[in-house]
C-alpha cells in the first residue's frame, strides 16, 4: 500500500482477503505509514508488516526476495501517481518497489489519487507502460475526493477490488474496473 488518504481502507482488504484464506502479507511505502500504521495490519493479516526494505533482520535470505517468489498476486491499493510512475519506469528504492520488480507475479493496481493527478498525461503514459507490460488497473472511480474535489480518483470499492483480484486468482479474465 502507499501513501494516499484511501490507506485505511487498506485494513479492510487486508481483514477480508484474510478471512478468505488468503496468505496476505501486507507491504506499505514509507508514505503510507502517515496514514495508518503497520500494527493494524499485522493484526489483520496475521503477518508481520514489511515497512522497510532494509528492516530484513530474520534470517540471512532478503525478505522482499522471499515475498517476489511466493507472490500469486501484487495487489497495490492504494496506488498514488508516484508509485505508479515508480513501477513504470522500474525503479526499486523502497520495498514495495522491489518487490514489484522482482516478482513474476501478475500486478494489480488501485489507484487512488486527486483528479488532476490521475488525468495528468504522465500518469496516462505510466499507466500505458504498465498496461502494455500486463498489469491490470481497477479504477480509480468517480465521487467526492479527499481534496474536496468532485471527479475521478476515488478508490475503487473494496468489494470490486477483492473480487477482480479472485478472478485473477483464478485466472480469469474479467472487467478492469476502469
Amino acid at each position: 500500500m502507499t501513501g494516499s488518504i484511501a490507506a485505511y481502507k487498506a485494513a479492510d482488504l487486508a481483514s477480508q482477503m484474510t478471512r478468505r484464506g488468503w496468505d496476505v502479507h501486507v507491504v506499505m511505502t514509507a508514505d503510507a505509514r502517515e496514514f495508518i500504521t503497520p500494527l493494524t495490519l499485522q493484526v489483520l493479516s496475521r503477518h508481520p508488516v514489511t515497512a522497510d526494505l532494509y528492516d530484513e533482520k530474520e534470517s540471512w535470505h532478503p525478505g522482499h526476495i522471499e515475498i517476489a517468489d511466493r507472490a500469486d498476486l501484487l495487489l497495490v491499493a492504494p496506488a498514488t501517481a508516484n508509485s505508479i510512475a515508480k513501477l513504470a519506469h522500474g525503479l526499486a528504492d523502497d520495498a514495495l518497489t522491489a518487490i514489484a520488480l522482482a516478482s513474476l507475479a501478475p500486478l494489480l493496481i488501485a489507484p487512488a489519487m486527486n483528479g488532476k493527478m490521475w488525468q495528468h498525461p504522465a500518469t496516462r503514459q505510466n499507466v500505458e507502460t504498465l498496461t502494455a507490460r500486463g498489469a491490470r488497473f481497477i479504477g480509480p472511480e468517480e465521487g467526492l475526493l479527499a481534496c474536496g474535489y468532485e471527479g475521478i480518483g476515488r478508490l475503487w470499492p473494496v468489494e470490486g477490488i477483492i473480487e477482480t483480484a479472485a478472478e485473477m486468482l483464478r485466472g480469469e479474465a474479467g472487467a478492469s474496473g476502469g
